[in-house]
């Protein structure tokens, strides 16, 4: 740890933990800059019949997945896509969307990460701005029309249709084909439609593209911390770095012939760059078996978990507190797993203490953002120590900074809240054709997060709030991150947002939306009663209300803009 305020986590790899008393460590081993498809490459030259990707009962292996993206890329390229072509993945987790990603990747192409219940606006944006040709869509009839209907005025020129029924084990692809065949999409044999199948059965040979591992790979759409969403560039070396330094953390030792396979579970969407990283990436960077479920439904997950026992899961808080409540009435089959990562949203304690106790495994926490591919930090997933309500150590050759909310050119002392600033090999090379916002978001070289926090003196990083959440009452910051965890520590609460409120008296003031456990009794005046003794007046929320369910985003976090938007609406209305 320097005096300056900024710490880059001393690693021994399989302990993933600083050293306390500043004692010798192992050096870092070096992080390569590769190409992607350098992954894909490895796994099946070195363990080409292991079984590569599961989906829903039907499996893969990595020849067979190199081969199938071998003849993809071939007929892409003749299609015309490569270098300069931006093709667009509006898919759920299957193993089209692990075929399409290598094969475009190996033809020297970008990929544009679309949510496929994008409604037809969002598509319209993403589309222009990004300036993707070639979308990919599987054969939903909801999600192919939102597409179809927006391709001719955005200039898309291929949709390459990828029916379900085709990667479904046999039995449930002749029921899906008899029962649900009024959702199955029909579209128009045109020159803009391509079918998948006749990408693979083309009869063309590939190719090879030059390529450099600091292309841009992928363009992930994001918020950021302020405007309209935007893209983070990032580069093969900046995603491929964040997979080796994943590696480095957990302790994964490699992939040779006499290990246990490692067995990830991916329900959590790979359009999102947590998943594409931590379970499409680090899968095939370690020749793990990826389980991949198309959605977070619970009975069809927890079948699979008993199905596959998985060793590896990475989940967000919503996925982990639906797990413990349905333990109280079913079995859940975690016993091979040897540890679980949460990350997108705050963990509260008690949730990570439940399924902790449910199933053995350790729980830890990460942080980081789109823009750094996007892991920055993580607590340990074995040895070393985690602490309560920290986002964890410093990635393998990653630098945390805490820079001065009043002057970010200054770097805070230990302890000291502020800006959380990173640098590291993961880091985008900047937003898709916008130098000025590129521009904002870099201070003295290091990425801005936009969210508040400090390091402590083991280099362990604690969050506060985002800055664009802090709430200016009567002059005074108030952060909802902390009337949040005051209230999770009441046993009724399952979960609970904060948000600034317009207030005559002190300009904005906090108020609180929680949903209780079941079972569970509550009052406003008791929650108020219970807040007295854990946070201060100025923090106590104006109003606290109780709710059946809360907004949340497409991979479950819990999401403010729409109450924020709502007590927007009520304020103009009262006005």
């Amino acid at each position: 740890m320097s005096p300056g305020g900024d710490v880059t986590t001393p690693y021994s790899p399989g302990r993933g933990a600083a050293s306390p008393d500043g004692g010798s460590v192992p050096a870092l081993p070096p992080i390569p800059k590769r190409l992607i498809t350098d992954m894909l490459n490895a796994a099946v030259r070195d363990h080409g019949a292991r079984d590569a990707v599961d989906f829903l009962g039907r499996r893969w292996t990595y020849a067979e997945i190199g081969a199938q993206v071998d003849r993809v890329a071939a007929g892409l390229q003749a299609m015309g896509v490569g270098p300069g072509v931006r093709l667009g993945l509006c898919l759920p987790n299957t193993p089209y969307f692990v075929i399409l990603y290598f094969a475009a990747l190996r033809c020297g192409a970008t990929i544009v990460n679309f949510n496929p219940l994008y409604v037809e606006h969002e598509l319209r944006h993403q589309i222009r701005d990004s300036g993707t040709t070639v979308m990919a869509v599987i054969d939903v009839a909801g999600i192919h029309a939102k597409v179809a209907a927006v391709a001719e005025e955005c200039g898309l020129q291929k949709i390459i249709v990828c029916p379900l029924a085709d990667v479904l084990p046999p039995l449930l692809s002749i029921a899906y084909r008899l029962f649900k065949r009024g959702e199955i999409a029909r579209w128009p044999r045109d020159a803009r439609h391509v079918a998948f199948r006749s990408l693979a059965e083309n009869g063309e040979s590939f190719r090879p593209v030059a390529m450099s591992p600091d292309d841009v790979a992928v363009l992930q759409y994001t918020g950021g911390t302020t405007g309209v969403p935007k893209a983070a560039m990032l580069s093969h070396a900046n995603l491929t770095a964040n997979c080796r330094q994943m590696i480095l953390h957990v302790g994964h030792v490699g992939s040779g012939p006499e290990e246990a396979q490692d067995r990830i579970m991916g329900v959590l969407p790979m359009f999102h760059v947590f998943a594409l990283t931590t379970v499409l990436n680090f899968s095939v960077d370690t020749a793990a078996l990826m389980i991949l479920l198309p959605r977070f439904e619970l009975g069809q997950f927890l079948k699979t978990v008993k199905r596959t026992r998985p060793t590896k899961l990475l989940a967000v808080p919503t996925m982990l507190t639906a797990i413990n409540k349905a333990a109280a009435t079913r079995e859940i089959h975690f016993e091979d797993l040897d540890y679980c990562v949460s990350g997108g949203a705050p963990l509260p304690y008690d949730v990570r203490a439940e399924f902790e106790r449910l199933t053995g495994a350790r729980v830890v926490e990460g942080y980081g953002l789109s823009e750094t591919s996007p892991i920055l930090t993580c607590n340990p997933t074995e040895g070393g120590i985690v602490k309560d309500n920290s986002a964890g150590i410093a990635f393998p050759g990653t630098t945390i900074e805490i820079h001065s909310l009043d002057d970010p050119h200054q770097l805070m002392p230990v302890g000291e809240r502020g800006e959380v600033c990173a640098r590291g090999p993961q880091v985008m090379q900047g937003y898709w054709n916008k130098p000025e916002e590129t521009a904002k978001i870099f201070i003295d070289g290091a990425i801005r997060t936009g969210d508040v926090g400090y390091l402590d003196a083991d280099g362990y990083l604690f969050l506060v709030d985002r800055i664009k959440d802090v709430i200016i009452c009567g002059g005074y910051n108030v952060y909802p991150r902390m009337i949040e965890e005051a209230l999770y520590e009441h046993p009724a609460i399952l979960e609970a947002v904060v948000i600034g409120v317009p207030d005559e008296y002190r300009g904005q003031a906090p108020k609180a939306f929680v949903v209780l456990r079941p079972g569970q009794p509550a009052t406003p005046e008791g929650l108020h009663d219970f807040l007295a003794t854990r946070i201060s007046k100025i923090e106590m929320p104006r109003e606290i209300e109780i709710r059946d369910s809360l907004p949340k985003t497409l991979i479950g976090k819990l999401s403010k803009k729409e109450l924020v938007a709502e007590e927007a609406a009520k304020a103009k209305a009262a006005a």
